[in-house]
């Protein structure tokens, strides 16, 4: 096991043993441990990474995601106009910091009126098959609740299976009207067992990509080291000659 890995072990044993002080059922506690990916909270500072992961799409994964074969342009418009004041924007990071899933959670909150949300997500060719897409789900699903949001909503295109079974395994009611599914997922009201969870996963998530960013700045000097060191050799090798 790595540096990085056993840190990263370590933070999550300590946030599972948070839990068990709480008094969670061993039931939950299950289900919180399975749920615990490193899913980061993102901020306006990751909107390269953003912009990064969605031009990477395919045309097809793009179409897939916005309903409709969405060009550079559509993509730098929508980025910048994320709200991360209202809403929340998470992301899945491999080691490099590169986005690999990510999910926007749209948040509608309305004065006497029963707040709602809308929830999208995309996940990296490469990264598929690894239930990442059930993960930003099910985190978002965390917040919402926390946010006394009891409303999920999910407009989909009918040929979007990954998203539709996503749905349908939350328990949500599917409508589907041609080539387009709406789902609706009502949900349970907070408690202590979902601002807890809550809390655990971000500073999980956290810790996480602050240890990859201390490592990625340790490769990145050690190969400036390297660098420098091959031009000297270099050097060398030429005044000698």
């Amino acid at each position: 096991m790595t540096f990085v890995q056993t840190l990263a072990r370590n933070t999550l044993e300590g946030g599972l043993h948070m839990l068990r002080f709480t008094g969670v059922s061993q039931e939950k506690l299950r289900k919180t441990e399975g749920a615990l990916v490193p899913i980061v909270p993102m901020s306006a500072e990751h909107l390269p990474q953003i912009l990064q992961h969605l031009k990477d799409l395919s045309e097809h994964d793009r179409y897939l995601r916005f309903g409709y074969t969405a060009t550079d342009d559509h993509i730098n418009r929508y980025v910048q106009g994320l709200n991360f004041e209202r809403d929340e924007i998470y992301g899945i990071f491999n080691t490099d910091l590169e986005i690999i899933a990510m999910a926007h959670l749209a948040l509608m909150k309305k004065e006497g009126r029963e707040s709602s949300s809308e929830f999208g997500v995309s996940v990296s060719a490469h990264a598929r098959g690894r239930g990442y897409g059930a993960r930003l789900f099910d985190r978002a699903v965390i917040h919402a609740r926390n946010e006394k949001v009891y409303q999920m909503y999910i407009h989909a295109l009918s040929e979007n299976a990954p998203m539709i079974r996503i749905a349908r395994k939350g328990g949500a009611r599917i409508e589907r009207d041609g080539s387009e599914t709406e789902a609706y997922l009502s949900l349970p009201k907070r408690d202590l067992d979902s601002r807890i969870t809550e809390f655990v996963a971000d500073q999980y998530a956290k810790t996480n990509y602050s240890i990859k960013e201390d490592a990625k700045r340790f490769w990145n000097f050690l190969a400036k080291v390297q660098e420098i060191r091959q031009g000297v050799r270099d050097t060398r090798h030429q005044a000698a000659e």
